[in-house]
């Protein structure tokens, strides 16, 4: 099945074409970085308009790259959440409108399962059940998966995603906007056991994060020190996440005797994050798989392997589909 996905959660605007689930024709992703990053964050207002403004050429630059025509696709795929709202609206709502006028099956995808479903573009033989660890802006949870659309929350953040906490202390220390890039870029050149950042691992038993802790020591780290080593606290403040992050993914390994961890989301892109997983886990005798950095950021490509997948089985959502801020798996 020829599948075409599109996927606006949030500041991307994007749209693939997938073949059979695990090849991906074409996957274009236009950024809206440099409008928010003078305003430090995503202004929902602005991001729906651009979504507006992009999502049609986008589509059709997808379509072009895959050497395919609208004739070609036999199925729909869009995100539907979680996300902000005005934006997932303009993806759904063409997701929906070409399913209508072209009489093609559709289904809403959820954002987090995209993420989770990424690393089969790559890796189409991995096999189940694996731990699952997102990481991103807006997300920090772990799964047990058991199959595509066959999911076990484990954990999750209790306050701020390890993202959003980048951006945090990001701001911070004045390094702009996306503050994960910029931390890791800068990180490289701090030492990262120059500050005893707090590591917040709850409790023995849980695999739930939180990282409000670490971005409250920041703040005060940094209201009595000079900014002159502005690279240690980078490294610093990352190393502390980066701890957090490989030591619950690893836990639940152990626990769960699963050895195998897909590390995904935005932040799965972080340098640091990925080799440190990568060093643990071969010490515990475990994969690790993580997708490619483009695959890690949000996309559609990712969207359309689940996509797929559903539409195969039959499970087409109705076009009276609505978007979901918050949308569990």
């Amino acid at each position: 099945m020829v599948v075409l996905a599109i996927e606006s959660s949030c500041d991307e605007t994007a749209a693939a074409v997938i073949v059979g689930g695990e090849k991906a024709l074409s996957n274009v992703v236009s950024s809206q970085t440099q409008i928010h990053r003078k305003y430090g964050g995503v202004v929902p207002e602005l991001a729906s308009r651009k979504h507006i403004e992009a999502v049609i050429p986008v589509i059709r630059l997808a379509l072009r790259k895959a050497g395919i025509s609208m004739d070609q696709v036999e199925g729909i795929a869009a995100t539907n959440g979680p996300g902000l709202i005005g934006s997932l609206l303009v993806g759904l709502s063409v997701a929906k409108a070409i399913a209508y006028a072209r009489n093609l099956p559709f289904v809403g995808v959820n954002h987090v399962e995209g993420h989770l479903s990424a690393i089969f573009l790559e890796n189409p033989q991995l096999q189940f059940p694996f731990i699952g660890l997102v990481v991103s802006g807006g997300h920090t949870c772990l799964y047990r998966v058991n199959h595509l659309g066959r999911y076990e929350w484990l954990g999750g953040t209790r306050d701020d995603a390890a993202g959003e906490a980048f951006d945090k202390v990001a701001k911070l220390l004045n390094l702009g906007y996306p503050g994960g890039p910029v931390i890791d870029k800068v990180a490289m050149d701090g030492d990262p056991q120059a500050i005893p950042f707090p590591r917040a691992f709850i409790s023995k038993d849980s695999f739930d994060f939180s990282f409000s802790g670490i971005k409250t020591s920041v703040l005060h780290y940094v209201r009595k020190h000079p900014l002159d080593r502005v690279e240690d606290i980078a490294a610093s403040f990352q190393e502390a996440v980066v701890d957090v992050l490989v030591s619950k993914a690893v836990q639940a390994s152990r626990v769960l005797d699963l050895p195998r961890i897909v590390l995904s989301g935005g932040v799965a892109s972080n340098t640091r994050l990925r080799t440190r997983l990568q060093e643990i886990a071969e010490k515990e005798g475990v994969e690790v798989h993580i997708p490619s950095p483009i695959l890690c950021t949000d996309n559609a490509a990712m969207i359309g392997v689940i996509g797929h997948y559903y539409l195969e089985q039959g499970r087409i959502s109705p076009l009276t589909l609505n978007a979901f801020s918050n949308l569990p798996i």
